[in-house]
């Protein structure tokens, strides 16, 4: 007895024990469930120690900067917009309710999770910079408390226009928009955050309206609603198949049973996902949309050949083992190929992909095997007399099923495919061509925001906030000194040396000695430049003090002014030069329509030195030495925040951090900037050794989709050759196996030139698709080709096994094609695109790959008739006859 009857015959000799194996796994898998943990953030598509995301926490740091949340408040009816008393109370009471948004850290005790509220960008919480006289500059808050009069008003408008880190960011240059940035220590916190605010605004009665958006509110949102879309839209995916089911079989005992795998394939897969450590994320959570059309394909297949078979046999044992002996291999490999699509993604470097693959893949293998023995032991437990009317009558089965339409028109397929083979080949590379230009279009991008609708609150937001300020996106452009120069810390030590032992020229014998013991401590300690510069210059500093005569007061003084010269230099971003080519490089970027705005440490030092010299445009500009920029940044210090300075700089000033303000979140517009910059460097070399490198969430997005795209085509293609192996393993035959692939590859093509030609983005959804898309393709082609060998065995000629082909096989193609298609139609209605994506293209892959295997397949097959089988072999006693 093969495996195929000893598994099976398993299943009917002991249903009842394989039933409560079955509940019992499920239910421990099940009860692993409640210890789900959700992250719904795409930063993690890159592993922790991935360079790039490394950086990106290393920036925020080092420039104390925390992911924002955007809440934009426009008034479109009061002729100053925004700027009247009104609604300037209004922001001031938000301003107050934020600041309020913090609660206690559950995980570390005496610590506060929420908004950081020292970096709460509002009205109430900056500064104004006017001149205060000759040479002063006054700092005062934008809005120490709401204004009572339209002049008040007004004036805190045009300080906030004039203030260049302000303008376009805190204000909008019409004045009818005002947005408040909310640094919060997590992005999990956006939604809690975002929710708090609805409910305060809606107590609010007045003409503005109020926006929110950002990405660690498109993302933590995105989870949220993502539980709410799991719990909607796949219940009533199985709803749907569940009813398509009962149309075609009309036995609602029976067809309970691919519901019951299918429930337990997820639950099961799900459980284990979760009970082995890992984290519900955006991409596990579309796992039992992914598993369930494939946990009852099977299960449809077997169905259907038992619909059609019972009444010629009446007997279900002898059914079921005869429809599972002829089923197994083709729902075998099946399940094989499809597992190895999803395996596969365990070669993409995203990790979040690789534990969607890895799990969709055994979750497969697991519904083949509750198939192959749930099935047989649930049709063994059902009475005879539920099946007394079940299926076709065996003498009028051809007459019963002719009446149908599905009959009818694979009747009349049956007979186009073989007298227009040709024409139906033609045009198969036709759609081939046209798909190959639709593949050239494909744009590669993503943004989480884009993943809800358009009449979304978050894209509404998203659409009107980036059309009054900046942009609402952010990333981080860091210029550090060229890390070849930095790191040459042997070269600068030895040629400071080399200077201060000139300068000691016949200084005292004992300044000398003191020196040397000086530099080899300070050289000992592993110090970096900056910190070492200070160390010295301060010791030298106390020398000098210290100095009991003439002689040795002027050796240490020379020792220390050429020290101090040193530090100066060390303060590349105090220098002119450095900051007119910072300037200009912002400039460059604001000339590309994605970038708002940026703000740098140049709009410190040009603002504040404007307001020092005249207070006129004219002097808004870099100062002439560096001196004077040394002045700007000690006057910026008098300020009531201080500290905002080190969001651009860090103290030493050797590390710059430019804030660059998009209005998009797009890839494709993110690749743009960064290509805009690499050319300005490259076309303007920098007056000193500078490098550039990018931070930013929207960055990060950048770098994983660019991953997932390379990741996917390599899974694709080792997949595919794979699946091509295994075809030419199973039908023992390079050209059968090449055959099997056609379904396979039109169907990618197709999709890919779809998506091509339509505009769609290759994003997220549609890179995991191209592993389903494999496993589904190939199903039918494998059940088609290898009931064709059969059915030749049994006729001897291809014409007569083409008209067996379309009776039983095909009915349980288009039954699937129907089902699933037809079965995921509730996904168009979810407010995620990543749910309506899955949903389109379910029905799409099962579409064109169906068609393409019952249209495709048998015309090569009349084609190449008289070559593929003539070493196909036949039954005893059957003759082969010619076509």
């Amino acid at each position: 007895m093969g495996i195929d009857r000893k598994l099976v015959h398993f299943g009917i000799v002991h249903p009842k024990l394989v039933t409560t194996v079955m509940v019992v796994v499920t239910l421990i898998l099940t009860s692993l469930i409640c210890m789900v943990k959700v992250d719904t953030d795409p930063e993690n598509m890159l592993s922790k120690t991935e360079p790039v995301r490394v950086f990106h926490n290393q920036v925020k740091k080092t420039f104390d900067l925390y992911d924002v949340v955007v809440f934009g408040i426009v008034n479109e009816e009061d002729p100053d917009g925004v700027f009247n008393p009104a609604t300037l109370t209004r922001v001031a009471d938000l301003t107050d309710f934020i600041r309020t948004l913090s609660w206690p850290d559950p995980d570390h005790p005496g610590h506060f999770i929420g908004v950081v509220k020292r970096n709460l960008i509002a009205p109430a919480n900056v500064d104004s910079i006017e001149q205060g006289g000759p040479g002063q500059v006054r700092f005062a808050w934008l809005m120490q408390k709401a204004p009572t009069t339209r002049k008040e008003a007004l004036r805190i408008r045009d300080l906030a226009r004039a203030n260049p880190l302000l303008n376009g960011t805190l204000v909008s240059e019409d004045g009818r928009a005002l947005a408040i940035y909310i640094p919060i220590t997590s992005k999990d916190l956006a939604y809690r955050i975002k929710k708090a605010l609805e409910a305060k605004v809606a107590d609010f009665h007045g003409p503005e309206k109020y926006y929110i958006t950002g990405l660690p509110v498109a993302e933590d949102t995105f989870g949220v609603e993502m539980f709410i879309q799991m719990a909607i839209s796949a219940p009533l995916a199985m709803l749907l198949i569940f009813l398509l089911m009962f149309y075609f079989f009309r036995q609602l005992k029976l067809i309970t049973a691919p519901m019951i795998i299918a429930m337990v394939t997820v639950l099961c897969t799900m459980g284990a996902l979760i009970g082995t450590g890992h984290t519900l994320h955006i991409m596990s959570s579309m796992i039992p949309i992914f598993l369930m059309p494939i946990a009852v394909v099977d299960s449809i297949h077997i169905l259907s050949e038992f619909f059609d078979e019972y009444q010629s046999i009446r007997d279900r044992r002898k059914t079921i083992e005869q429809v599972m002996h002829k089923l197994f291999m083709p729902m075998l490999y099946t399940s094989l190929t499809s597992a190895a699509g999803f395996l596969s993604l365990a070669l993409t470097p995203i990790p979040p992909v690789q534990v969607f693959g890895i799990f969709v893949g055994l979750g497969i293998l697991w519904a083949w095997v509750l198939t192959m023995l749930f099935v047989p032991a649930y049709v063994m437990l059902m009475k005879d007399a539920s099946l007394e009317n079940f299926g076709h009558p065996h003498a009028d089965g051809a007459e019963a099923a002719g009446h149908t339409l599905t009959h009818r028109f694979l009747a009349w397929l049956a007979r186009v495919t073989y007298v227009r083979a040709k024409l139906i080949i033609a045009g198969c590379l036709v759609l081939v061509v046209i798909a190959g230009y639709g593949i050239s279009l494909i744009q590669i991008n993503d943004n989480p925001v884009k993943w809800f609708t358009k009449s979304h609150p978050i894209r509404v937001a998203d659409r009107v906030l980036n059309s009054h300020f900046g942009g609402t996106y952010e990333a981080y452009l860091v210029v550090d000194p060229a890390r070849a120069a930095a790191e040459d810390d042997t070269a600068w030590r030895q040629e400071l040396k080399k200077k201060l032992a000139a300068d000691l020229g016949d200084a005292p014998a004992g300044v000398r000695t003191g020196f040397a013991k000086l530099w080899a401590g300070l050289a000992g300690a592993g110090l970096s430049r900056p910190v070492f510069l200070g160390r010295l210059s301060r010791a030298l500093g106390n020398l000098q003090d210290q100095a009991d005569d003439d002689a040795v007061y002027d050796a240490w003084s020379r020792l220390a002014e050429e020290v101090e010269n040193e530090v100066a230099a060390a303060e590349i971003f105090k220098n002119p030069e450095v900051l007119h080519y910072l300037d200009r490089l912002q400039a460059a970027m604001k000339s590309h329509a994605v970038v708002g705005k940026s703000n740098s440490v140049v709009q410190v030092v040009k603002k504040v030195y404007q307001e020092l010299v005249s207070g006129q445009a004219a002097d808004y500009r870099i100062p002439d030495s560096e001196k004077a920029v040394a002045q700007c940044l000690i006057s910026f210090q008098n300020s009531h925040k201080p500290d905002d300075l080190w969001h651009l700089v860090t103290p030493d000033y050797r590390r710059a951090n430019i804030w660059v303000q998009l209005h998009s979140g797009d890839n494709q517009d993110m690749e743009k900037v960064v290509m805009e910059v690499k050319k300005f460097v490259r076309d303007n070399p920098p007056p000193v050794p500078l490098e550039f490198r990018w931070a930013g969430l929207t960055y990060i997005n950048v770098v994983w989709q660019d991953k997932m795209v390379s990741g996917m085509l390599r899974s694709l293609s080792g997949s595919f050759g794979i699946v091509l192996i295994m075809m030419i393993v199973l039908f023992r035959s390079l050209i059968w196996g090449v055959i099997a692939m056609v379904p396979l590859s039109l169907t990618i093509a197709l999709i890919y030139g779809i998506i091509g030609l339509i505009g769609k983005d290759y994003d997220m959804p549609v890179a995991v698709l191209s592993s389903l898309t494999l496993g589904m393709a190939v199903d039918f082609a494998i059940h088609f080709l290898e009931r064709t060998r059969m059915a030749y065995a049994e006729c001897g000629s291809w014409k007569e096994a083409e008209q067996a082909m379309f009776e039983q096989p095909a009915r349980a193609i288009a039954r699937n094609i129907i089902v699933i298609a037809v079965g995921f139609t509730p996904l168009l209605l979810a407010p995620l695109m990543p749910y309506k994506t899955v949903g389109v293209f379910l029905a799409s892959i099962m579409m064109i790959s169906g068609l393409a295997t019952i249209v495709i397949i048998p015309a090569i097959l009349t084609l190449g008739r008289r070559f593929l089988f003539r070493r196909v072999p036949v039954n005893p006693g059957v003759e082969k006859k010619p076509d």
